[in-house]
């Protein structure tokens, strides 16, 4: 049969017709549907602007927060979070927050659609914080990334506003700080006393740094501050730090050296990675070292408890790698117990012994307490304090106000404030050591 016969009788066989009716149809769709995903995918890429903020980054929470004040009411796609809150007046309340839960979202910030995925990889891990690994991806139209930075801008003054007026407290959770509980209320300066011009000093010289690190720059000093803080348990070294905070409106790292498992390059690292405007505290850093030239018994009772070496610490506080524009304080109750190459000036600047309550202490706290006291009662207090001889903490001052909180007048016996008379004797007599004498 001839080829042009063959063809004319195809075009008359129906099921031929038909079968090829819906090739071309389905061919059509095909090519249609490619069309609309390079379409979409071009539109995507100049036409849409996507950010995406992992888990890991610290504008993550705030984005959360954020988001659960602009689509949470708009989604009935829910996560829950509870929190506690305590009053002035002791009550604790609880609150709930409703997040945006996993999928997608839609909400309008200032006339511009936005859509929220937020997405956890249930296999993943962040292996830093032990949860599974999330990310929040926005999607807008447009090509302007102002409407992401007007975003972040404002989750992150949100966030400020609900730590206003407190102080953030920071511990070390594998190789990153991280907040410890809730945001402290800011502890005035004033309620700390210590004897007269201790305070005023340290508070001068750290407010003289941080105003001045173009004075370090220019001169090719590093721009890093450090203070030890002695004495005796319970005369106010921590609560002075605490209170410090507040006053610079600085947060608080809380480092402890005789962690298990911290090694001199985690605790570089810590350093260096310091949460801006923040004190780093290493709390009763003797406990962590010893002399070393300390005997081999002495040696053997501290091995085993932490991983960093003398050498590891001290090349963080003031080694090549060490961080700049940091402020690190130390506190001890034996002194005697450091090493002298760990507080030489470079790497502790200023040294301040806070020792046991004098008469300028005794008075200035009794008027903290009683402020409606008479000057004839404050005398007639510390005159009872005093004519015992005996030294007294303000710790264990405190105790004994507490007692009596509103009554004053109960306080007819002071002999009770050495229930504890041992342990201080036997501070005493390292107090009366050499080491002591020599940086008093």
């Amino acid at each position: 049969m001839p080829l042009p016969e063959f063809i004319t009788s195809l075009q008359d066989n129906p099921y031929f017709g038909a079968g090829f009716g819906l090739f071309g149809i389905g061919a059509v769709v095909a090519v249609g549907r490619k069309f609309s995903q390079i379409g979409m995918i071009l539109f995507r890429r100049h036409y849409m602007i996507t950010l995406e903020v992992p888990c890991r980054d610290k504008s993550y929470q705030w984005l959360l927060q954020w988001i659960t004040s602009k689509a949470a009411t708009k989604t009935q796609h829910l996560s829950v979070e509870t929190q506690f809150q305590q009053h002035d007046t002791g009550k604790i309340s609880t609150s709930y927050s409703f997040i945006p839960s996993i999928g997608s979202h839609f909400f309008k910030f200032k006339k511009n659609w936005i859509r929220v995925d937020r997405n956890r990889e249930q296999h993943t891990l962040d292996l830093h914080m032990g949860i599974p690994w999330e990310t929040v991806t926005l999607t807008s139209l447009g090509t302007s990334k102002e409407v992401y930075y007007e975003i972040l801008e404002e989750a992150r003054m949100i966030a400020l506003k609900q730590t206003e007026g407190k102080t953030i407290m920071y511990t070390a959770m594998g190789s990153e700080w991280r907040q410890f509980g809730h945001p402290r209320k800011r502890r005035p300066l004033s309620s700390v006393v210590l004897d007269t011009g201790i305070a005023e000093k340290i508070v001068a010289d750290i407010k003289e740094f941080i105003e001045n690190p173009k004075w370090y720059m220019d001169r090719g000093i590093p721009y890093r501050r450090g203070y030890l803080l002695y004495g005796p348990p319970g005369c106010g070294k921590s609560s002075f730090i605490t209170a410090l905070a507040g006053e610079l409106q600085y947060s608080i790292c809380v480092l402890n050296l005789s962690e298990r498992g911290l090694t001199d390059d985690r605790l570089n690292h810590l350093l260096s990675i310091a949460p801006q405007q923040s004190i780093i505290l290493l709390e009763d850093v003797d406990a962590a070292f010893i002399r070393r030239d300390e005997s081999k018994e002495t040696k053997a009772a501290f091995e085993g408890l932490s991983r960093v070496t003398f050498s590891g610490l001290l090349n963080c506080l003031d080694g090549v790698a060490s961080a700049e524009a940091r402020i690190l304080f130390m506190t001890t109750n034996y002194i005697n117990r450091l090493d002298l190459a760990l507080i030489r000036p470079g790497r502790v600047d200023l040294k301040e012994y806070v020792d046991y309550c004098t008469p300028y202490q005794l008075e200035r706290m009794f008027f903290n307490f009683y402020p409606d006291q008479s000057p004839e009662a404050v005398e007639k207090f510390v005159n009872q304090v005093l004519k015992h001889k005996r030294k007294v903490s303000p710790a264990m001052i405190q105790g004994l106000f507490l007692q009596h909180k509103n009554n004053p007048e109960e306080i007819t016996d002071v002999s009770q404030l050495w229930d504890d008379s041992e342990e201080i004797e036997s501070f005493e007599l390292i107090e009366n050591s050499d080491d002591v004498a020599m940086n008093h």
